[in-house]
């Protein structure tokens, strides 16, 4: 079975940076699509950004775009999220997930785990002076 295990989270103050990791058990995660996601207080899952199992294009959410950065070492079968210029509404428990084939811009818009085939336990942000 794929475990996806995410570290990096933490506490940060505002306009700080961190650097999430998403660590995959899977000799063929150049093969996958990995997914950033999150899910604050008392509201629903929310994606962030998307990489391909190509070239490594990537896709942002406008609440994120500019400010986060995602990437993947298959070597390492490990994908990562550069956050950047951190706002208190960023706050909350962050996920990776994979896919084999691109999850449509619509599901994404309204995502749920079962959309995805495996995901990670989660690693909290908290954004806070």
């Amino acid at each position: 079975q794929v475990q996806l295990v995410e570290s990096g989270g933490g506490l940060v103050q505002p306009g700080g940076s961190l650097r999430l990791s998403c660590v995959v058990s899977e000799f063929t995660f150049s093969s996958y699509w990995i997914y950033w996601l999150r899910q604050a207080p008392g509201k629903g899952l929310e994606w962030i950004s998307s990489i391909n199992n190509g070239m490594g294009s990537t896709w942002y959410a406008d609440s994120v775009k500019g400010r986060f950065t995602m990437s993947r070492d298959n070597a390492k079968s490990t994908a990562y999220l550069q956050m950047n210029s951190l706002k208190s509404e960023d706050t909350a428990v962050y996920y990776c997930a994979l896919a084999g084939s691109r999850v449509r811009a619509d599901v994404l818009a309204n995502p749920r785990r079962a959309d995805f085939g495996a995901w990670g336990q989660g690693t909290q942000v908290t954004v806070s002076s």
